[in-house]
This record gives C-alpha cells, structure tokens and sequence, in this order.
C-alpha cells in the first residue's frame, strides 16, 4: 500500500519505518526540515533501540522517504496516517490545533484526487474529535463526502518509549474505529501480519480506549506508590507486599507499573489525565482518583526533596540519569527534570549525567532546545558518570540505565538516593531508597 504519515514524532517516525519494513510505500511527512532531512540521509531523529537500522534500510529500499510538502505524500498515497503531537493546554485540555491544521491540509490535497482516500488517527484525541472536528473538516474543505470519497478510521497506538518497535510488532491489541466497511477491511489487511487481538469498533470507543489504557497505567504507577510510603513508614518492604499483590493474575491485573518508585512522567501519561479530567469536569463530574493523580503524583517529587535530600544537610548533588526512564532522550514531563529544577531553584550544586540527552543535542533541533529552553541544564550536563560525580557528596539514581546499577556499591561512601531500585539487596548505611 501507500502511506502518506503525518507528522515525524516518535510515533509517526516509527510507524513509519516499521511499515516500511513491511512492504509498504511510506512517505513521510513533516513541516521540520531538520526531521526530513534525518530520514532521508537513512538517519533517526529519535534515539529508539533499532530505529536507525530500519529507517536505514527503509531508504536504501525506496520504501521510505520524507518531504515537507504534505499535498505531494497526499497525491502519492492512498492511506494517510495522522501522527501529529496533542498537546496540554494550560486548563489541562488538550490542543488540537496540529490536529485541526493537518486536516484542513489533507482536506485541500483531496480536492485533487479522485479515488477513494483513506484518513487514519493515529494521535491520541479525545472521543468526538473524529466524527465533530475532523471528518467536518474534511468534508468542508475538501467537498469530498464520508463514505463515498473517503473514509475516517481511529487507530491508537500502544508504543513504550524505548522499546516502541518491539511493542509495534507485538501489541497487546490492535483497535479499529471505522466509518464505513471498506476501511474497516483495507486497516485489518494492514494489520494481518500481527497476532494480536484485533477489535474492530465504534469511532468514539476506539478514541477512548487510549484513555482508559493510559488513565489506567497512571493510576496503578500512584497506587504503587502510595503503598510504598505506607510500608517503609512501617518498616515494611514494599516490593514484598507488592510481589505477592502482582500474583494475582486472575483478575487481569498488568504487573508492568505495579512497583513502588519515583513518579510517572513522559509524553503520554500526564497529558492523558489531564485531558480526562478536564472533560470529566466539563460533564460535571467528580471522579476523585483521577482528580488526585498528579497531585499525588507532585507529592513524590516534593518527598524527595524534603525527606530524602534536605535532612542529608549537603549541597553537592549529582543526578545520574535526567530523562524520564532509561533508553530513551525524551524530557517531556519527566520528573527528574522537575527534580532537578527544584533543587536548581533552591540553590544546589547539582551535576547531571545522561548519555542519551548528550547524544541527542546532534540532532539540531534538540540541540536548540537544550541550549535555548533548557539552557540551566544544559550547563550542568557532564560528559560522563565520573566528571559528573567528582566532588559529590549525594547521589540522585534517576533512571535504570545499565551503568547506574554498579553506583550504590561503587560509591559507597557517598549518600545513594535510589529512585527506581536499582539493587533489591543493599546494606551500604547511606543507602535510602524512596520506597523500600
């Protein structure tokens, strides 16, 4: 098939490549020319274990390439996939705007074709944006009919950062909300060469089921949590209260976000509950639980400052891992970087080390964005774990890099504040943990 993908972010770049891979003609598409310019010299704009060998062969096999002009992807494609960002608003909705201008373009490259054009949201929306904001938009700008001219299919994604072409190929579902029968079919042909459950559905449902996936997982990382600070208060490990919880599987309970640790954080999770809350308020509704997350959620990163740094009366602080989980470069949300503006804003000497945010400002606009938006981090950056480490009194473990597991033991002298367990047995004194 031809694709045309919409938007080079981490899900649009990876469905891209992965597509590629089978078979497919995949144009991609992207209004940063730095991105464009990536792919098409076979290189990654993100960092994402085997990406770069797939974009890599996806070009040298003329199965992939990206342009900045979305009417030629639109004109060369019969499927065009919508991976644009959908970002948080101040109020906690979320911004539509990517959203809105990528259909009003498609709109306007439809009026050139004749045959029948497939539109597919890959981005996460909340329910109604399909049938109230983007099919309309087609419609108007396009003067192309659903059903008959083109139709609508919402088909959200289950990537994890940092093992997103694993979870590509090997998805816990795959859902299809379809306006008409036609586009049903040709989306689950698309997908026949996976093993999954495949659910076929209702536009709306399948706009919702990523919420309800993501308001999930977020709930159980705070539940975790929360019983974590129970138990060490009680001198109880928490990880053996909850090993034994996660035992349970009859009732369908995912052992993956069920451990006690630091907080959740990246491009999907808090931006998801604030959506949810924000329409589950606009419905008049008080679902409290929701309502707490991120306030609890904020209350970790408060702790470790006031439990965990502040009594060990020192300083010098270096962090060994800022982005929000290991193997991946991405900052959005992650709370080690709130962490770290914290103890910034308080007056510490902090250091931070973090191989893949070094390695990621060779992407320019990374670089830019380091320099520019993050520049008060980018100046305590260090090239390595031991310049970083020189002259430290305490040690924040932020992620679960394979080079921080030797740390506690290694630098047993300093004060060890582990936020993501990286030893299940330590008895060095100046070793705390946040939960255990």
């Amino acid at each position: 098939m031809n694709i045309s993908i919409i938007g080079l972010g981490y899900v649009g770049v990876v469905c891209s490549a992965c597509f590629a891979k089978e078979g497919h003609n995949i144009i991609g598409v992207d209004i940063d020319k730095n991105k464009v310019e990536l792919i098409n010299s076979k290189k990654s704009p993100i960092i994402e274990k085997d990406l770069d060998e797939l974009i890599k062969s996806g070009v040298e096999s003329k199965k992939l390439k990206a342009v900045s002009n979305i009417t030629e992807a639109i004109l060369q494609s019969e499927i065009s996939i919508i991976c644009v960002g959908t970002p948080s608003k101040e109020n906690g909705d979320i911004d539509l705007k990517y959203i809105k201008s990528a259909a009003q373009e498609i709109a306007t490259a439809l009026k050139q074709k004749n045959s029948f054009h497939i539109v597919s949201m890959r981005s996460t929306v909340m329910p109604g944006t399909g049938e109230n904001i983007v099919i309309p938009t087609i419609e108007k700008f396009s003067g192309k009919k659903l059903g008959l001219d083109f139709g609508y299919i919402s088909n959200p994604e289950f990537l994890r950062e940092s093992s997103a072409i694993y979870d590509f190929y090997n998805p816990p579902k795959t859902v299809i909300g379809y306006s008409d029968e036609k586009s049903r079919d040709i989306f689950k042909s698309l997908y026949s060469f996976l093993s999954a459950p495949l659910f076929t559905t209702d536009i709306k449902v399948a706009e919702m089921i990523k919420y309800a996936d993501n308001s999930w997982h977020a709930t159980k990382v705070t539940f975790a949590n929360e019983i974590g600070l129970i138990s060490k208060e009680l001198g109880i490990d928490s990880h053996k209260v909850m090993d034994i919880f996660c035992a349970d599987r009859k009732l369908n309970i995912s052992t993956y976000y069920l451990k006690p640790g630091f907080a959740f954080g990246g491009s999907c999770l808090p931006k998801d509950v604030r959506a949810i809350n924000h329409k589950a308020k606009s419905l008049d509704l008080d679902t409290k639980l929701l309502n707490s997350l991120l306030l609890s959620n904020n209350y970790q990163i408060e702790r470790v400052f006031d439990r965990l740094i502040k009594p060990l009366k020192s300083r010098k602080i270096a962090i060994a891992g800022i982005s929000f989980k290991a193997d991946t470069d991405d900052l959005r949300e992650s709370p080690m970087l709130k962490l770290a503006e914290l103890l910034i804003g308080k007056g510490y000497l902090v250091n931070i080390y973090d191989k893949n945010i070094s390695q990621s400002k060779q992407n320019p606009s990374n670089k830019y964005f380091l320099e520019n938006d993050l520049w008060h981090i980018n100046q305590r950056l260090k090239d390595s774990l031991d310049l970083a480490l020189k002259d430290r009194d305490i040690i924040i473990i932020g992620n679960k890099d394979q080079e921080f597991t030797d740390i506690p033991k290694k630098y047993a002298d300093k004060h060890i504040v582990d936020l993501v367990r990286v030893s299940k047995n330590m008895t060095n004194k100046n070793y705390t943990g946040i939960a255990w």
